[in-house]
């Protein structure tokens, strides 16, 4: 007899339209974000962006289409300063719709305990530093898959909380 856990309902209504704004300045992270994206989470569509001001357009433009809203954001903290990226955090979480209650988890290279502890006091929901080597963002984007995507219920694309 097959029992039904809690996350399976979950992971379920969390790959429903899944969308993920992946906010990442490195063009060197980005193609590696991009290529373990495709095999540890093929089932979400993903956009990424390289600046804040490009962060914020598509925000935009999701928050006024009121659509393919992404239910999570990945967020370089250095864009190419943490101030930059600070500054898109506050923006994001400042938002009084649903997208302002988006998850957003800072990948960084940072282990200054200052840059961590500020992320946290503006906002992030979690704060990861990013890996060495291939195999390793493998690793992390599995792990985020069975987290994010298979644990936690996400917000629904349309902003209600399923």
């Amino acid at each position: 007899m097959n029992t039904l856990h809690p996350h399976d309902s979950a992971s379920h209504d969390n790959f429903r339209n899944a969308r993920l704004l992946i906010v990442e300045d490195n063009p060197d992270h980005g193609i590696i974000i991009e290529h373990v994206l495709r095999q540890s989470l093929p089932e979400v569509k993903f956009v990424l962006v390289r600046t804040e001001e490009e962060a914020l357009a598509y925000v935009e433009q999701c928050r006024l289409a009121k659509r393919e809203l992404p239910q999570l954001i990945l967020l370089d903290l250095y864009l190419p300063n943490r101030e930059d990226g600070w500054r898109l955090l506050e923006r994001i979480k400042s938002i009084p719709d649903a997208l302002g209650k988006t998850p957003v988890v800072v990948l960084s290279n940072s282990t200054n305990q200052s840059d961590i502890a500020e992320t946290y006091d503006r906002g992030c929901s979690s704060y990861l530093v990013k890996p060495i080597g291939t195999d390793n963002w493998l690793a992390y984007f599995q792990m985020l898959r069975t987290y994010w995507w298979e644990t936690v219920t996400l917000p629904k694309a349309d902003g209600y909380v399923v």
